[in-house]
């Protein structure tokens, strides 16, 4: 299996979000996405390739222009405004019940595109971002070539970004854009499986009324969990897209292997009604019994089981890396699905996964 991997992911790294009331060094570093070429390297997984640029309508195919925009000079209007000092991040929010239109100042700019405040932005921002959805563009433009799967090491993540609004360590969606790629280049149905322990509240928001992707999602209840207020089981899609919207909520704290098969085996039988001519995973490993902001009891072993079950399904699929934090078994695991996938995939003897120490 391909890697499509940046070292200008390197550019974007904040020092600090907010998290229970406390102001905290950010969980999401630049050592998650190199803990994972590491393994990929160690275990010999394939070509590593580095992406090459894309054009940028490809992007606002799904996000507007005005919020690209904000992306690329956010940091020179707020080194100007406010300071180099700090991270450009969020202080007041849009949220009102009466018209309201964005500001001319930064820090009303940041509160009109934000939804939380996890998502400011650096210096070099920017490039990392950019970089991110180019990596998972080119590996849409693998698949299109023919190969059977690819991984995009994306960071910063993306399935929280929205049309025009940032949350969630995410800025510009990488799934979404790589579906909406997928399509402009003569697809004509793509199903998107999200595997995060976080729902991909930003992915279902713009698919929510469309039927060309299928939009399938495991997570923790969002009564508990972050994002909090999208997620719900009932929500099934609006419109031509009822029924192309497809969420399993699960509990905090008791979700193991046993429980989580089961709705795993309901996502992958969605799927395959559905038919797509293309599978992309958000593939998040942040369901692992011992990442340290969430609450699933999924074992590395159980990632291996992830990946073979998905390709069970027969599709070309790509996986776009989204989250995973702070531990030396980020690497093992996210690697874990991959190869067990690229060994049914290619149907050779099985190679014994790597557990942690």
């Amino acid at each position: 299996m391909k890697t499509v991997f940046s070292p200008l992911h390197h550019k974007h790294w904040l020092k600090f979000e907010l998290s229970a009331g406390q102001l905290k060094p950010c969980f999401e570093t630049p050592a998650r996405a190199d803990m994972v070429i590491a393994e990929v390297k160690s275990r010999n997984l394939g070509q590593i390739i580095a992406p090459k640029a894309y054009p940028q309508h490809h992007i606002e195919r799904l996000h507007t222009s005005d919020y690209i925009a904000f992306l690329q000079t956010c940091w020179a209007q707020w080194a100007l405004e406010i300071g180099p000092e700090n991270d450009a991040m969020a202080s007041v929010f849009s949220r009102s019940e009466h018209h309201h239109r964005n500001s001319k100042c930064i820090e009303g700019k940041l509160g009109f595109y934000s939804g939380d405040l996890t998502s400011g932005l650096g210096e070099e921002s920017w490039t990392a971002i950019k970089s991110s959805v180019d990596t998972a563009l080119n590996g849409a433009d693998l698949l299109l070539a023919g190969e059977r799967g690819a991984f995009s090491l994306c960071r910063p993540a993306g399935h929280h970004a929205s049309s025009a609004l940032m949350a969630g360590y995410c800025y510009v969606n990488n799934a979404a854009v790589a579906a909406q790629y997928l399509l402009d280049k003569g697809k004509k149905k793509v199903a998107i499986f999200d595997v995060d322990y976080h729902h991909g509240n930003g992915t279902q928001s713009m698919f929510y009324d469309r039927n060309d992707v299928l939009f399938v999602s495991i997570h923790g209840d969002p009564d508990a969990e972050y994002p909090f207020y999208l997620g719900h089981q009932d929500e099934q899609g609006a419109g031509e897209g009822l029924g192309y919207n497809v969420n399993y909520p699960l509990p905090l704290g008791n979700t193991a292997w046993p429980q989580y098969l089961c709705a795993l085996q309901a996502s992958l039988g969605r799927i395959k009604d559905y038919a797509p001519d293309i599978l992309l995973i958000s593939l998040g490993v942040d369901t692992y019994e011992e990442d340290p902001i969430s609450h699933f009891k999924l074992t590395s072993q159980d990632f291996v089981e992830i990946g073979r079950l998905i390709e069970s399904l027969d599709l070309p699929t790509l996986f776009i890396f989204e989250g995973g934090y702070g531990i030396k078994e980020l690497g093992v695991n996210t690697v874990n699905v991959l190869q067990a996938y690229d060994i049914a995939a290619n149907k050779v003897s099985d190679v014994s996964p790597v557990s942690p120490d």
